[in-house]
């Protein structure tokens, strides 16, 4: 969501000059009428690449005293160390008229297998890398370290890949990318689709965010002990982190379309049917990166 104010500024404006602001929680499904103001307490202050002379404004919720974090707002949660390296890689689906793009109006287009990273109008049609392209220089004007783009393995999907140091600001400057992506295909009469398997149990992949991390002992030391005490700490708290990262993920990570199983955790290099994916570069210098599905 978003909202705008007109503030004026001797020069861009710092995050301490930016004020809280209120809104109707009751519409939002984050209060209720008889009680609905929320607080956005600025939190990252970014320059907006398509208007002039304007920001834009990462905010969290807060209750109504400005100090207390609202229930739904899981980014004061987040421990934020800034030794934390992470490059999520967020895939969606383009829509249009409530199919995915691309998509015939009954059925479906031909089998997956040269979407990904297609090139060519019968793979990727004629408005797609338009707006991706477009999303790619807006991003980069906004100053998020945005690394990347692909078209992806279903008809209509797509990735782009986001860069960070320091847990907050990584999910920040994805937030602000997702924000952004959806802005743009307003005027294009195209919606995103962000969730994990819009097409239900078919032969078509799902959409997932990946996330690559290292942490600054695993790039300065590393070592095989370090690595499997890693692992096992995933194992142990797999459900735990499933319950966080977002609903409905048992439809997606069935050890099918290049996923996990949501319930076993599993590791392996290269494996895209693993929970997490080491390079290869880790195990020859045994101090990298990891993938996570």
């Amino acid at each position: 969501r978003g909202k705008t104010q007109i503030k004026e500024f001797d020069a861009f404006p710092t995050l301490e000059q930016l004020p809280l602001w209120g809104f109707d929680g009751s519409s939002t499904q984050q209060a209720e009428g008889r009680s609905s103001d929320c607080v956005l307490k600025p939190v990252a202050v970014y320059p907006d690449p398509v208007r002039t002379n304007g920001a834009l404004v990462m905010c969290e919720v807060m209750m109504p005293d400005g100090k207390t974090p609202h229930p739904s707002n899981t980014r004061a949660t987040v421990l934020d160390d800034e030794s934390a390296w992470f490059g999520f890689e967020q895939e969606y689906f383009f829509y249009k008229n409530g199919r995915p793009l691309g998509f015939p109006e009954q059925g479906y287009p031909a089998p997956q297998g040269p979407y990904y990273t297609g090139v060519g109008y019968k793979n990727v049609g004629d408005i797609a890398r338009q707006i991706v392209e477009e999303h790619l220089d807006i991003c980069l004007a906004a100053g998020i370290n945005h690394e990347g783009i692909n078209a992806e393995v279903a008809k209509g999907q797509w990735e782009f890949q986001v860069f960070g140091k320091g847990s907050k600001k990584a999910a920040d400057e994805v937030w602000l990318a997702r924000y952004l992506l959806l802005r743009l295909t307003e005027k294009y009469g195209i919606d995103v689709e962000f969730h994990c398997k819009p097409l239900g149990d078919t032969d078509w992949n799902g959409s997932g965010m990946h996330a690559n991390f290292s942490t600054a002992y695993l790039r300065e030391v590393g070592g095989k002990d370090y690595f499997e005490a890693l692992m096992a700490a995933f194992e142990k708290n797999l459900h735990d982190h499933i319950n966080v990262y977002g609903p409905d993920n048992h439809l997606r990570l069935t050890g099918k379309h290049e996923t996990a199983p949501w319930d076993k955790f599993s590791y392996g290099v290269a494996d895209r049917g693993a929970s997490i994916r080491v390079p290869h570069s880790f195990v020859t210098r045994c101090s990298a990166s990891t993938s996570s599905t």
